[in-house]
């Protein structure tokens, strides 16, 4: 990875605008922030450069508004932004933002109206891009979440502002780095979930780039059923059966081992505790029966290939963790990559929307070295995709 600027970089802010892309694109419900995971991420960046005396421009999208309106407007987290960075905050429309950044005085914090009410921004308009950079003096990236897209709010700014990493930004670039950039070995990766087809290029790329690949989930299956497997009626992709062993293929020949479950929790209906639940070989399958979750021997098995490697990434579950008692091997293996990491033998780095809630469910995402809540731009990552909103980062 090529260097790129932080924070510690930027010199004296005080009495400058900083232009600074979050991502404050939070859930609502009955009009009010139901998780403010997104918010609190933001405060480091936001706080230091409002404590050193800059004037805090905050940009950031909301929805996919296809018209302005008021459902999509960041009026509606103001108040619980201003809690969470225990400051006050000033939101900004589009239509006043001139006259109202202004008055601005350094250390105070502007939210300025979503960067989707314009229809360039998608696109990386240049007048847009312009729209932006003329309220600023500095720009500040602090939205890894967003980097996979190349707007003007992501990107165009950075080449038309002194450009810099913020916090969280640059924190996600030094685990990302730990992890497949230039980790130690051996290095171990969890791809779970339910379909090969939406992880395709996350496989293909880390065949070549680690020790050994676990592979979970309902994907799983495809690779048993492509060996010659009988799944029954699990999710299955039969499709891919020939793609599932090019990637096998793939793995022999760059010496990666492909580690899938030989024992599985079966049931005949996908539901919580059934009467049908039983665990098995994974030859014992009944034509009636469905692949649910990885087996207790396969996971202490898994957990031995942990202890060895000096390095993780998971991005997936192991099984259907929303219902249990398919949780079960997830659980057990996320709290064996925890333990190994608190003890300092393994830098574990997860992402992923499924992965975060996987790794709440077994208490211990504060167990890992790095939890991304990254969803898309994580995944472009793992598939080794260059992240526009980063490579615009990069020093020149």
């Amino acid at each position: 990875m090529t260097g790129f600027k932080t924070l510690d970089d930027i010199g004296d802010v005080r009495g400058k605008r900083v232009l600074v892309r979050e991502d404050l694109n939070v859930p609502m419900q009955d009009g009010h922030v139901s998780d403010d995971t997104r918010l609190r991420a933001t405060v480091p960046t936001v706080s230091e450069l409002a404590d050193k005396g800059a004037i805090v421009l905050v940009l950031a999208h909301f929805g996919r508004p296809k018209a302005p309106g008021p459902e999509y407007s960041l009026a509606r987290i103001t108040k619980a932004y201003e809690e969470v960075l225990g400051r006050p905050v000033r939101y900004v429309d589009w239509e006043v933002a001139d006259e109202n950044v202004a008055m601005l005085q350094p250390g105070d914090i502007a939210l300025l109206e979503n960067t989707r009410f314009f229809g360039g921004e998608e696109k990386n308009d240049p007048a847009v891009v312009d729209r932006f950079a003329r309220l600023g003096d500095l720009y500040v990236n602090d939205a890894f979440s967003a980097a996979h897209r190349a707007h003007a709010s992501t990107e165009g700014l950075a080449h038309r502002l002194p450009a810099f990493a913020g916090r969280a930004m640059e924190a996600e670039l030094k685990a990302l780095e730990k992890a497949l950039g230039a980790p130690e070995r051996p290095v171990a990766a969890v791809v779970g979930g339910a379909k090969v087809s939406t992880k395709l290029e996350v496989l293909r790329h880390l065949v070549a780039k680690v020790d050994h690949l676990i592979i979970g989930g309902g994907m799983a299956n495809t690779f048993l059923a492509a060996r010659g497997v009988d799944v029954g009626k699990s999710l299955c992709e039969h499709d891919l059966k020939d793609i599932a062993l090019e990637i096998l293929d793939a793995a022999e020949r760059a010496n990666c081992i492909v580690h899938l479950p030989y024992d599985v929790v079966v049931a005949k209906e996908f539901a919580a505790n059934p009467p049908s639940l039983r665990t098995c070989n994974v030859h014992e399958v009944g034509e009636d029966e469905m692949i649910l979750d990885v087996g207790p021997a396969a996971v202490e098995a898994l957990s031995d290939v942990l202890k060895t490697c000096r390095t993780l990434v998971w991005n997936g579950p192991l099984g259907a963790f929303e219902t249990p008692p398919f949780d079960a091997a997830t659980v057990a293996l996320a709290r064996t990559a925890a333990a190994l990491t608190q003890s300092g033998s393994l830098v574990s780095v997860a992402g992923g929307g499924d992965t975060v809630a996987a790794l709440n469910h077994a208490g211990v995402a504060d167990g890992f070295t790095f939890v991304s809540t990254a969803g898309g731009a994580f995944l472009e990552w793992m598939e080794g995709k260059e992240l526009p909103g980063v490579k615009a980062l990069e020093r020149q």
